[in-house]
């Protein structure tokens, strides 16, 4: 039976260190990231074999096996932010291992659901060619549709969004500081928010340069739109009412 997952519980008075119980929700866009983003996904690196070591701007820095791919947990630096929340990780190829210069870039700011970039970083690891895609922007927007998302009316061809129209992934005019390989101006790459409440601050948002593969922006929105429950013991306040309990653990 679903019920709405309220973001704040009693404490159980006769168990004051009981750790609050684990629930299935959904949707997973709006279902936040469990204040775990940098556990959960640093996990997700190490099991796929990267190495990692602090920097001196306080950031976790994660390098694949082959040297062609970075992650940074940024967030206590503040390199900048996108929707008026702080980029937390910030994902990059290079050409090859000798290259001092990024091919591209993703970012992600809190609140996104681990699982999506966690997907990302394994579809990452697992291209032979990461830096290089021959897919088109149809192979983003198909991977919504497959799941249940809606095309914009107005802009079919680049826009798609949830059912509830609290969530859209949209290919747009990159925001300043989204670094890419291409220095023309005025080039598009995916962008992705979720906002549940018109209006009110964005929960989250994610950011992809110009020259990321298509194919890998899917990977990200297919597990975005995934209908299947996620594990959480809290919510985002800005999501009560609109995220249902599946079940229990």
């Amino acid at each position: 039976m679903e019920a709405p997952l309220h973001p704040h519980r009693p404490i159980d008075p006769s168990r004051p260190d009981a750790p609050d119980p684990v629930c299935w929700v959904s949707p997973r866009h709006l279902a936040g990231d469990d204040g775990a983003l940098a556990e959960k996904v640093g996990g997700t690196l190490a099991g796929l074999g990267w190495c990692m070591w602090p920097t001196s701007r306080n950031t976790l820095l994660y390098m694949s096996p082959d040297g062609l791919c970075g992650a940074e947990w940024i967030l206590a630096a503040y390199p900048f932010e996108l929707g008026g929340l702080p980029v937390a990780w910030q994902v990059s190829v290079r050409p090859h291992a000798a290259s001092a210069m990024t091919e591209w870039n993703a970012y992600f700011t809190t609140g996104v659901p681990y699982e999506a970039l966690a997907d990302l970083l394994v579809a990452i690891g697992t291209r032979e060619a990461p830096d290089v895609g021959f897919e088109g922007p149809e192979t983003v927007l198909k991977a919504l549709t497959a799941q249940g998302w809606i095309r914009d009316v107005d802009r079919p061809r680049t826009t798609a969004s949830d059912p509830g129209f609290a969530a859209s992934v949209s290919l747009e005019v990159l925001p300043p500081l989204v670094q890419d390989a291409d220095p023309r101006s005025g080039l598009v790459g995916w962008q992705a928010w979720a906002e549940p409440v018109l209006g009110a601050p964005y929960q989250w948002c994610a950011s992809f340069s110009a020259s990321v593969p298509h194919g890998l922006v899917a990977a990200f929105a297919s597990s975005l739109a995934s209908p299947i429950p996620v594990p959480r013991r809290t919510v985002p306040e800005c999501s009560e009412g609109r995220i249902r309990v599946v079940r229990r653990s």
